[in-house]
């Protein structure tokens, strides 16, 4: 049986103490030695087939260099983005993500959680968070550190990477507006949820001021940002018999829901009535009637997580900050002028 190359093995090849291999192959402190005795070191161990053990260094260091990603519906396309960037992130500091679906379920969250410090985690990036969430006050208690994506919550005390929901949902109002629409209606998502909360406050303001006509009516929000809820909320919209040229919602999956109301109601999008989603999902572009949707950066906000975290475990840095992206409208076959005043 082959020998299995360890440190000092490599160091005695290099010429150099172990502790400075050591160095060279932990992340958190390659930076300690200089940049061409790093990549000598780094070139005889790939040579000799060294092997670096994250069970050894988590001996050593006191770390598992595993991270819990929880994320609340896997089969939502908003989030492997996400994770995708995530993933990239960490590997570049040797850390790996453990995955994992709630199901927007929070006894599964809690579970989950108690799950992930069992196995010693270094860290949580939660994109499961609502505005009141004991999941993260947990952590907070618990000092565990931990970064929230998309969402966050009421007490903003913990460090968060979301979108400027208010602004997107003022480009989909701003963009109805030029074309000419004048009757809007709003489908939400669950108030719950910061997501939620913020893009439906967003629209009742920018209707209170006067920007456009719609009703209490008109104005309905989800228990879930599903295609069924979506559904169920534009047929209600549509019993109304209220008159509206136009639906904002408040994420894609709403939007298709709205799709699917209208077409049973043999109406068709945007010559009835124009859509606008929220997030840009894989293949909106690939609809009957394209969804003209806002765009928010999904792999940008996976980067920018894992970096903060990095930070919090790395460098014991705690400050608590919110990262705010903008959206970006993207404007597709599912908007148009309406086809009567």
């Amino acid at each position: 049986m082959q020998k299995k190359i360890n440190i000092k093995d490599v160091a005695a090849r290099a010429g150099v103490h172990p502790s400075t291999v050591s160095r060279v192959l932990n992340p958190a402190t390659h930076s300690m030695v200089s940049q061409a005795v790093g990549e000598r070191i780094l070139k005889i161990a790939e040579e000799m087939g060294y092997a670096r053990s994250p069970m050894a260094s988590g001996l050593r260091t006191g770390r598992s260099y595993t991270i819990g990603v929880m994320i609340p519906d896997l089969l939502n396309p908003v989030f492997p983005p996400i994770v995708r960037g995530i993933e990239r992130t960490l590997a570049e500091d040797g850390y790996i993500a453990i995955l994992a679906d709630s199901d927007n379920n929070t006894k599964s969250e809690r579970a989950i959680l108690d799950s992930m410090k069992a196995r010693h985690v270094d860290g949580l990036i939660l994109a499961t968070a609502h505005r009141k969430d004991s999941v993260v006050d947990s952590c907070i208690e618990d000092d565990i550190p931990v970064v929230l994506v998309n969402r966050t919550t009421d007490s903003h005390e913990v460090t968060a990477v979301i979108n400027d929901d208010a602004l997107g949902i003022r480009l989909a109002v701003d963009h109805l507006l030029a074309l000419g629409h004048r009757s809007i209606a709003f489908m939400g998502g669950p108030q719950n949820t910061s997501t939620g909360r913020e893009r439906y406050v967003a629209f009742r303001n920018l209707w209170k001021k006067g920007h456009f006509r719609s009703d209490s009516t008109l104005i309905l929000n989800g228990k879930s940002y599903n295609e069924q809820a979506g559904k169920a909320g534009m047929q209600k919209i549509l019993r109304s018999q209220l008159e509206f040229t136009a639906v904002v919602t408040a994420n894609d999956l709403l939007a298709l829901g709205c799709y699917d109301a209208l077409g049973e109601c043999h109406l068709s999008c945007p010559r009835d009535i124009s859509i606008t989603g929220f997030n840009d999902m894989p293949f909106m572009d690939r609809l009957s009637s394209p969804l003209t949707t806002l765009r928010i950066p999904h792999d940008e906000i996976g980067v920018r997580a894992a970096r903060l975290l990095l930070s919090r475990i790395l460098h014991s840095d705690k400050t608590v900050t919110t990262v705010s992206l903008e959206p970006e409208l993207i404007v597709r076959g599912s908007t148009a002028s309406p086809a009567k005043a």
